[in-house]
């Protein structure tokens, strides 16, 4: 098989439909894909409070999105009480979730164009004058803070409906370490460090060589900063999506 990741193999660490789904153009590129979600994703049960928000959905100036999982499990709770109004203006963090918001009905839809992240959203001029409005924030249990506090010290009203939660998944890592015991790990893609602290945990003391072998790609320099990505060989950043993971991961080849 030929192509620019032409014998590197990868192993792609987050939920298991988004990395069935970019497993096909890293394989059609040469890659050999290692499927190991270190993050699962589960619904929230429908609760009297987010019901209670989620009825009066239509009083919100904007929804924000944080992620594709917010939409699909955020959407699915608002039509479970009702429907989406059609002149809600939706903001999302970074292009997939805008994609994903576009593709479940939802029209107007605002998404930073270059950074990818929560800090390019909530540099965009229509969530920068919000003094006075009421927001609403899709996204999983816990998480950062960062929005909320952007845009509640802007002057804005705002309240989150939590509609999902991360676990750490349950896998057998023994047939990844054993491929890695054979050399044929090469990279290691991770998008967030809740999904990184999980991986490391999940390979164990085993796992110690296999991280030293390889690089870690991840998309942002903040995941890049945390302790465990010190346990790899070395950390490369890129973009969102497959194009610049492509990217990111042939520069490993060629500098490899």
């Amino acid at each position: 098989m030929s192509g620019r990741l032409k014998g590197l193999g990868i192993v792609l660490t987050r939920p298991q439909a988004a990395a069935d789904a970019l497993a096909a153009p890293l394989q059609s590129e040469g890659a050999r894909v290692f499927l190991f979600p270190a993050l699962g994703i589960e619904p929230i049960a429908m609760t009297t409070a987010l019901a209670a928000l989620l009825a009066r959905i239509g009083e919100f100036d904007l929804a924000v999105f944080v992620s594709a999982n917010a939409v699909e499990h955020g959407l699915e709770a608002v039509r479970a009480v009702g429907a989406w109004p059609e002149k809600l203006e939706a903001a999302a963090v970074g292009e997939a979730t805008a994609e994903a918001l576009r593709n479940s009905g939802v029209s107007r839809v605002i998404s930073p164009a270059e950074r990818h992240d929560s800090e390019g959203l909530l540099a965009l001029p229509r969530l920068q004058a919000v003094k006075g409005q009421n927001i609403v924030v899709f996204r999983g249990e816990g998480g950062r803070e960062a929005i909320r506090e952007t845009l509640a010290a802007r002057g804005a009203r705002v309240e989150y409906a939590e509609c999902y939660r991360r676990v750490k998944p349950t896998a057998d890592a023994k047939p990844l370490l054993a491929a890695g015991r054979r050399g044929e790990v090469h990279a290691v893609s991770v998008l967030s460090a809740e999904t990184l602290s999980n991986f490391v945990a999940m390979l164990g003391p085993e796992g110690a060589p296999l991280l030293a072998a390889a690089t870690l790609v991840v998309p942002h320099p903040a995941i890049a900063a945390q302790a465990d990505a010190r346990r790899f060989a070395r950390v490369e950043i890129a973009g969102h999506g497959a194009g610049a993971l492509i990217e990111a991961l042939s520069r490993i080849r060629v500098t490899s």
